[in-house]
């Protein structure tokens, strides 16, 4: 309802935002250039950060800015199976029949990226997304899937995206094999005090505002209530925006931040 009460031509707060729309954060930034090196690389990398800091969304900007024609992306969120379950994830999303053997499948993807290298000139990127989910076996044999010709050339770039738990786990001595292979790490933390103002501005204007609708206390309540964490200020600003249309009210004040927290809390 508050749409019309704020003249929006779209939900500020949704999901609804294209990569190119994204707000473009200190670490954002970052994040992207170090995934450029990995992709020039084609090695092993790691991103973490905590539920709700953008961690996806931030790669996804950066993976679908590529190329259609020289990079080939496979996306896989399925991480709590066996190396079966993944064997066939990775298998379906790279438009390849499902071998029934777990030696068979392997052999097929190390072939498919073989081929995509060779013969298609084109540089294949897995994505591992929830990773922090993977089971020790299937991370050793998504290790394996990155070795071609005794370890002396690199085919396939691995993204491993988690929670921080995962950059711990890879720290332990039973991965140190993957671990000595990872060439980007990266732990993307909330949005700071100062871009929370120019994050909420950039998508109000995207939903068709240039009006500063929230007062500055009520910008310092939401850093502190979300601590910048993305998804966690949509959700609080999108029930703020809630309660001041409720009040016929033009802009958005710390009372409406505490009464959408009991909404979201």
């Amino acid at each position: 309802m508050y749409r019309k009460h704020f003249g929006f031509t779209r939900h500020p707060f949704g999901k609804e935002i294209a990569p190119d729309d994204f707000f473009a954060s200190g670490a954002g930034k970052e994040l992207e250039a170090r995934l450029a090196h990995l992709i020039e690389m084609r090695g092993i990398g790691l991103v973490t950060g905590e539920s709700g800091s953008g961690k996806t969304s931030a790669c996804r900007k950066v993976v679908t800015a590529l190329h259609a024609g020289l990079f080939r992306v496979v996306y896989v969120s399925l991480s709590t199976g066996n190396v079966m379950d993944l064997y066939k994830t990775i298998a379906w999303e790279m438009g390849l029949p499902t071998e029934r053997s777990r030696a068979a499948l392997h052999r097929q993807i190390k072939n498919e990226v073989t081929r995509l290298c060779a013969d298609a000139r084109c540089r294949p990127i897995l994505i591992v997304d929830d990773a922090h989910n993977l089971r020790p076996d299937v991370i050793e044999d998504l290790r394996l899937l990155t070795s071609y010709q005794m370890d002396a050339e690199n085919r396939l770039c691995l993204l491993l995206i988690g929670h921080p738990e995962l950059r711990r786990r890879l720290s332990m001595a039973a991965y140190e094999s993957l671990s000595q292979r990872i060439v980007v790490r990266y732990h993307l933390a909330g949005l700071g005090r100062d871009e929370i103002r120019p994050y909420l501005a950039h998508l109000l204007r995207l939903a068709g505002t240039e009006l500063p609708l929230f007062e500055p206390a009520a910008v310092e309540a939401i850093f502190q209530a979300t601590q910048g964490l993305p998804r966690k200020v949509n959700l609080l600003a999108h029930h703020a925006l809630l309660a001041a249309a409720l009040a016929r009210a033009k802009n958005v004040t710390i009372e409406h931040i505490q009464a959408a927290l009991a909404e979201v809390s």
